[in-house]
């Protein structure tokens, strides 16, 4: 009965009839939700404790219906061409990489005041450096992380707009991130499958090159909390693509890197997320394609803007890292809509003194939505501009923020902290 409560304000708040597709994915959500009751996992009404759901907002413009700790509109902000963003707490500025004129255009970085929003300074960037695939802002200082296209791996002042350091690299860039334990690290996952680690006070070549599991391009790389590593010294990330998700160990010389084999039987890996203080992993998937008894992972390039693709059913699934073996365990998944050709980013939205949550687009509604983990059950609906392409979660002063780009527009949403 607790179960079916919770998907009763899907129908009772909705705005708009709900389509076939949208009620087929709801109980199937229910359904699998409760067969892993009756399965025996650890899944019980504690999990979602500590989280309100009595304010539970669906389909709902903000402002309209009470959502206790829940995150609020603050503003929308159009930025033509945005592509992927940023939160720099240093700052307290948004960077966003931007394409301009149309698809052939050069890409150009926009640095947004996140106190006066109408304050935008824009950066230029290399011709060389093509087709932005990521971009990160280092959680240690004013840097930014730029991943490309050009075979490029920038470092930049988020102070002085300045390029630092530009790291050659043998194939295109997909992702990058900073090293969440070291400030001087920092990763670029490649086109070809490959992980390389760079040090900041090396800038020839990379410290460490690690040749991949797979071919498939890696779109996401993360680096894991310090307090998962199995010995001192150990730098650990968490990478995914098309096939699923792969660790990576740096620095040490026994086991470097294995497939997470839970992952590689969902589908195609679409999105990944990490909470460090949580430890939540959550992955998205799409079905594969397959023809004639061939498996054909649809493309993971960048498609044109008239081929966006469309919502199809997938999944949203919950991992844990078990034990000093660096061993995953699939905790449980849950059908959602997501898109059939892009590679949207998502969040885990690491909370203060409230359950942590998964924020991610649905590719039916156009909603942002926000699922309490561990459940992954819905617990609010933010209103969108449609293909959510980019979702950051960040604590700036005494409030959270939660960035969503959808299109050319940037909504701020903040919830104050407990």
């Amino acid at each position: 009965m607790f179960l079916v409560s919770l998907f009763w304000p899907l129908i009772l708040f909705s705005s708009e009839p709900l389509t076939v597709f949208q009620k087929a994915t709801y109980l199937e959500g229910l359904l699998e939700n409760m067969s892993i009751v009756q399965s025996g996992l650890p899944y019980t009404s504690q999990d979602c404790k500590g989280q309100p759901l009595s304010g539970i907002c669906f389909n709902t413009e903000f402002g309209h219906q009470e959502c206790p700790n829940g995150f609020l509109l603050q503003t929308d902000l159009h930025i033509e061409g945005a592509r992927f963003f940023d939160v720099d707490v240093h700052s307290q500025t948004t960077m966003v990489a931007r394409r301009l004129s149309g698809l052939a255009g050069p890409y150009e970085l926009t640095k947004i005041s996140l106190l006066a929003p109408h304050e935008r300074e824009n950066i230029q960037l290399p011709l060389s450096t093509r087709v932005i695939k990521d971009l990160r802002v280092s959680p240690h200082a004013k840097l930014a992380l730029l991943a490309s296209l050009g075979k490029k791996l920038y470092v930049l002042s988020t102070e002085t707009n300045n390029t630092i350091v530009t790291y050659d690299l043998p194939t295109a860039a997909w992702s990058c991130t900073w090293d969440l334990n070291n400030s001087n690290y920092v990763y670029a996952g490649l086109q070809n499958g490959m992980v390389l680690e760079f040090d900041l006070r090396q800038t020839l070549r990379p410290v460490e090159s690690m040749i991949g599991l797979t071919s498939n391009p890696i779109h996401t790389v993360l680096s894991l909390s310090a307090d998962f590593a199995v010995n001192s010294g150990i730098r650990s990330v968490l990478t995914a693509s098309s096939v699923g998700l792969c660790h990576w160990n740096f620095g040490c010389s026994e086991e470097k890197s294995f497939l997470i084999p839970e992952s590689m039987n969902e589908g195609v890996c679409i999105s990944l997320a990490y909470g460090p203080k949580c430890g939540d992993i959550v992955a998205s998937f799409r079905p594969r394609v397959e023809t004639a008894g061939v498996n054909l992972s649809p493309s993971l390039s960048t498609p044109s803007a008239s081929l966006l693709g469309q919502g199809v059913q997938g999944s949203h699934v919950l991992y844990k890292r078990v034990g000093s073996a660096q061993r995953y365990h699939k905790l449980r998944s849950t059908s959602a809509s997501v898109n059939d050709i892009r590679l949207p980013k998502s969040a885990v939205v690491d909370r203060v003194n409230l359950k942590s949550l998964y924020a991610a687009g649905d590719e039916v509604t156009g909603d942002l939505v926000l699922q309490q983990l561990p459940c992954l059950v819905d617990v609010q609906r933010l209103k969108s501009r449609k293909c959510v392409r980019d979702v950051k979660y960040s604590q700036i002063l005494n409030s959270e923020l939660l960035s969503c780009l959808s299109e050319d527009t940037l909504q701020l949403f903040s919830s104050k902290m407990s």
